[in-house]
């Protein structure tokens, strides 16, 4: 019996595929989870597509892993990895030969994908996804204080994002790049800003309202 004539076999190869691609991503493994996880997914189109119709739409899943890499490295907002994940679960469903079948491989990227997450408790995390989390933290057991004294400077003073705050995102403040958050509002790139809070490496901004500054000048 053809293993793949199963439909709940999609389920398994493309949630082991994308819990191993995925995880990949998110921690330091030196490309041991990315071979496992191709070799997976490759699997997977292979069982059911021709050759020519295997090369496209593996490429089209590895396109959307390779937004949701751009999203983590460069954007940061969740966009690009959105539209990432919607094209692996196209692919998947589009490679399946009917729809049960189809719905078991879009369940198992979208399990593995959330499991992927479990990894961060066990394995060294990549740095590119600091930027969206925040999850820096200077505690006392790695030898800082609470605040650290160059974010503790930073209270009150005025800056301009890098790009836009939705509401996390980059800001330039004294000639240095750091990660800020807004008060769940959307600012603008290129928008003058002040810093209101600082807590350990967790800075809160607020959009400077420059024509009320214009008025109180002259």
């Amino acid at each position: 019996m053809d293993v793949f004539s199963l439909d709940w076999i999609g389920f398994v190869v493309t949630g082991l595929g994308t819990l191993f691609l995925i995880g990949e991503i998110l921690v330091n493994m030196r490309g041991f989870f990315g071979l496992m996880g191709i070799a997976f997914i490759t699997v997977y189109f292979a069982a059911y597509l021709e050759t020519s119709s295997f090369i496209i739409m593996l490429i089209v899943y590895f396109i959307g892993l390779l937004l949701i890499i751009i999203d983590g490295k460069l954007v940061n907002d969740g966009t690009l990895a959105t539209l990432g994940m919607a094209c692996m679960l196209i692919a998947v469903a589009v490679t399946a030969p009917n729809l049960n079948a189809g719905l078991y491989a879009v369940i198992g990227v979208l399990v593995g994908g959330a499991s992927s997450f479990f990894f961060l408790k066990v394995f060294k995390r990549r740095n590119m996804w600091t930027k969206i989390t925040l999850m820096d933290k200077l505690t006392s057991e790695k030898g800082y204080n609470s605040m650290n004294n160059e974010y503790a400077r930073l209270l009150y003073q005025e800056g301009e994002t890098l790009n836009n705050l939705r509401p996390v995102g980059t800001i330039q403040v004294n000639n240095k790049y750091y990660s800020a958050i807004s008060n769940g509002q959307w600012i603008p790139e290129k928008s003058k800003i002040k810093v209101v809070q600082v807590d350990g490496t967790r800075i809160l901004v607020e959009k400077v309202n420059t024509r009320t500054e214009e008025k109180n000048t002259q």
